[in-house]
């Protein structure tokens, strides 16, 4: 009988601890299996990186290739320029005066090419800070559904467009609690970057709004949107309301058309623009006046 009893308090310190194992065996494969996930996406998102990198590198290249053309181009027409004038001025067929004015429309020639040299370099020192701006974003978000979330640099300007599906109920202005959690992590990031000014724009579909006594149409609709998440980015992530603008664009300018529920569904979003610093390309041409 004693024996019995030992043996069945054996037999049940077995199963319990083959129970806990698994247990925690399970719960080392579900973090396993998130963790590869997280994994997974920051090595397409790192492959996305590179592939933009090597582009623009190419691009840079052959823009690099084109000025050094232009430079050796421009020192030769200098030299054949400076001799042809030596040649008239000892012919006499100008005079001195003339001469240097000729000589002095030349630098300004070359004052030029450099300046337009700048310039270049700016454009493409700022086409860099806009791809990290982007990746930044992307690795802040995460792998949220890109039917949700779609961020991207179209014409030297950064795009962060949310749909309404994450933000809103149907017909609704209020910010949903997942969404500001979004917000919080875009938030973020634009908070490390102190002189980006952005606007908000809300986007509707064509369905026409029916008025509840505060909105009437899809103006006051996408308007009241757009500024719902600009109130969450002031008031709850510290974001500075100078820097932001807040605008409606109603139905009027669609990513596509209305003709399908898909269609409605990807017109309905909020976009996030980030603003080009005019001020700073303007401060490049203030000692060029003239």
């Amino acid at each position: 009988m004693k024996f019995r009893t030992t043996a069945l308090a054996a037999l049940l310190s077995i199963t319990l601890f083959s129970c806990v194992s698994t247990k925690k065996f399970k719960a080392a494969k579900a973090s396993y299996d998130e963790l590869n996930g997280k994994y997974t996406q920051l090595q397409s998102d790192l492959t996305n990186c590179n592939t933009d990198k090597a582009a623009a590198n190419s691009k840079n290249q052959l823009l690099q290739t084109e000025i050094d053309g232009l430079n050796k181009q421009l020192a030769f027409l200098k030299e054949n320029n400076t001799s042809a004038l030596k040649q008239l001025q000892d012919l006499s067929v100008i005079s001195g005066q003339q001469a240097d004015n000729i000589r002095k429309s030349l630098d300004n020639i070359g004052a030029k090419d450099s300046y337009i040299q700048t310039l270049q370099q700016s454009l493409a020192r700022k086409d860099s800070l806009n791809m990290a701006l982007v990746m930044n974003l992307k690795g802040a978000v995460g792998n949220i559904d890109d039917q949700d979330i779609n961020i991207k640099v179209d014409k030297g300007v950064v795009f962060i467009d949310i749909s309404d599906k994450l933000l809103f109920n149907s017909g609704s202005y209020v910010v949903s609690k997942k969404a500001k959690e979004v917000l919080g992590k875009v938030a973020a990031v634009l908070k490390n970057q102190p002189d980006i000014e952005f606007m908000v724009e809300g986007h509707t579909d064509n369905v026409t709004y029916r008025g509840n006594g505060v909105l009437i149409d899809n103006w006051d609709l996408s308007v009241k949107r757009a500024t719902s998440v600009v109130r969450v980015l002031q008031n709850e992530y510290g974001l500075d309301p100078a820097k932001i603008a807040a605008a409606g664009r109603s139905e009027y300018k669609p990513v596509t058309s209305n003709d399908t529920k898909e269609g409605k569904s990807a017109n309905r979003r909020t976009r996030i623009v980030i603003l080009p610093q005019l001020d700073q390309f303007f401060k490049l041409l203030e000692p060029n006046k003239g």
